[in-house]
């Protein structure tokens, strides 16, 4: 299914939804294609918001299959857990000089899904790490498809994230990416909904 289709069917549903006063959210997915958020999130302490339960990243993953239906793959990792965020920065910064590539839980076969967006958090100037190690593993598998990156951060946008993206799937449509603050994304749902509107096929 096109980018733009998905887009039609989640605005149709979400104002079907609110005329009729149902509170149901529905997947508005088809046989026809489906999407998938793939995506790493930082929970425990974090830069502006201290120690969340729930990574920023996630809360937009979560946004977008209330938005469109798309299913997920987390990208898990404990090598960081209940590390303060000044030591998981400089381990961050380690790992991207050597080119460290962390093992990350489980895997997800990418053939059934036409468009998939691929998120996370900014560590120096790009994804984490770990993110790469899901990269090279299926570097082949999205050749044809629709590849939407989007990044949550606390000032460096979207930094090489798109570039490295780009690198990462030759041979895939990759789509102009999203980012949004790390602090804003509780309050900044709308914005979210915003982006999805102006998503091209």
């Amino acid at each position: 299914m096109k980018i733009k289709s998905i887009i039609t069917a989640a605005l149709a549903l979400l104002v079907s939804t609110s005329c009729s006063g149902g509170t149901k959210q529905e997947k508005v997915m088809t046989k026809d294609g489906k999407a998938l958020v793939v995506f790493f999130s930082h929970a425990g302490d974090n830069y502006a918001v201290g120690n969340i339960k729930v990574g920023n990243t996630k809360i937009v993953a979560d946004y977008l299959t209330e938005l469109t239906g798309a299913e997920q793959f987390e990208i898990i990792t404990h090598k960081y857990d209940g590390m303060a965020y000044n030591t998981l920065i400089e381990l961050a910064k380690k790992e991207a000089k050597d080119g460290e590539l962390p093992a990350y839980e489980g895997d997800v076969d990418l053939s059934p899904y036409d468009t998939v967006f691929i998120g996370g958090p900014v560590w120096w100037g790009t994804y984490p790490q770990v993110m790469f190690t899901f990269f090279k593993k299926h570097t082949n598998d999205l050749k044809g498809k629709t590849i939407i990156p989007f990044t949550t951060h606390e000032g460096s946008g979207l930094a090489h994230c798109v570039e490295d993206v780009k690198a990462a799937f030759p041979g895939a449509n990759v789509q102009k990416g999203f980012s949004i603050y790390g602090h804003k994304v509780r309050t900044e749902k709308a914005k979210v909904e915003k982006w999805i509107k102006t998503l091209n096929p």
